[in-house]
């Protein structure tokens, strides 16, 4: 054996050393004591802003839902009563069916576009880029803003019947479903974008080989390996269904109204978000506890169905 050799071993087997040692090192207490005793300084920023942004409005508000009050100082334990009152509230049971119909409509013509257009622009054709940001862009636009330009478009056209997007109930639901639709659709498009570029392309191949046809291949292939962003997506679709405001304070306001059985004047197009603002700053100040207890129930409700609809869907994924 030459002594270049002899000499490359030894150098080898010197650096594994080193390199061994420092990696002793690292892993080593004196390192990772301090780390560990420090991670709490750290977290605490974030935990700190955690229950001072959510934990304990959200505690407030539960109370404040038991309670009688025109300042949260000055609030009153009334038990359940404000909950009862919101249960008898015919415009709030209008607009939790009004919202609930919104919501269903409107995720699948969301998703069922966004989909459309997202197998589209993953079959190869040209200025695919420029498709994509043009479906977005909608999603940069505040809803306030979208709801004042689409209530322009709405009337301009509806003028030339003699009639306009407040007077009728199922003007202002289809304007709702078209404005959120042209909002909401680029975005969910490029979450299902991802979904498809994600399937491996030999399953896609080896379906076509056994001789699959292209309806066979969507519905057995690519639906099933795109399940887990038809979770999201829905999932993201029915929230903002639920907690929709913007659009539906500038887009019609509630209007047209209607008389209940019990003489309360019960707007139409309004849904469970404009309801609870308008309980809580159009009413009497003593009607506040009764918004914070409808407030409470609308959150209930939007949490029970969106956890239903994300074990329905999430049981369907396919690993991949």
């Amino acid at each position: 054996m030459t002594r270049p050799i002899i000499f490359e071993k030894i150098g080898r087997a010197i650096y594994m050393k080193k390199m061994k040692n420092s990696n002793s090192a690292v892993n080593s207490t004196m390192i990772t004591r301090p780390i560990a005793r420090c991670f709490p300084i750290f977290l605490l920023p974030t935990v700190a802003a955690f229950f001072i942004g959510f934990v304990y409005p959200f505690i407030k508000g539960m109370y404040l839902s038991l309670c009688s009050f025109t300042t949260t100082s000055d609030a009153k334990f009334v038990g359940f009563s404000n909950y009862i009152k919101a249960a008898q509230d015919a415009t709030f049971v209008h607009a939790f069916w009004y919202t609930a119909l919104y919501a269903v409509v409107s995720l699948i013509f969301i998703n069922v576009i966004a989909f459309f257009l997202a197998f589209l622009l993953t079959q190869g054709i040209k200025g695919t880029s420029i498709y994509r940001t043009v479906f977005f862009m909608p999603n940069l636009i505040g809803g306030i803003v979208l709801g004042y330009i689409w209530s322009m478009i709405f009337d301009g056209i509806l003028s030339r019947y003699g009639t306009n997007i407040l007077m009728e109930t199922r003007y202002g639901f289809w304007g709702l479903i078209i404005l959120m639709c042209w909002q909401q659709i680029g975005y969910m498009m490029i979450i299902y974008i991802a979904g498809l570029q994600a399937i491996p392309e030999d399953m896609i191949e080896a379906a076509r080989i056994d001789g699959a046809t292209r309806m066979q291949t969507l519905f057995h292939v690519t639906l099933p390996n795109v399940m887990s962003s038809i979770t999201i997506c829905m999932f993201l679709s029915l929230t903002n269904g639920f907690k929709l405001f913007d659009q539906n304070l500038a887009l019609t306001g509630g209007q047209p109204f209607k008389w209940a059985e019990d003489g309360t004047v019960v707007k139409t197009t309004e849904m469970l978000a404009l309801n609870i603002y308008n309980t809580f700053y159009g009413q009497s100040s003593s009607a506040r506890g009764v918004a914070q207890a409808k407030a409470v129930v609308f959150f209930i409700l939007v949490a029970v169905i969106s956890l239903v609809q994300l074990s329905a869907t999430k049981s369907k994924e396919v690993q991949q």
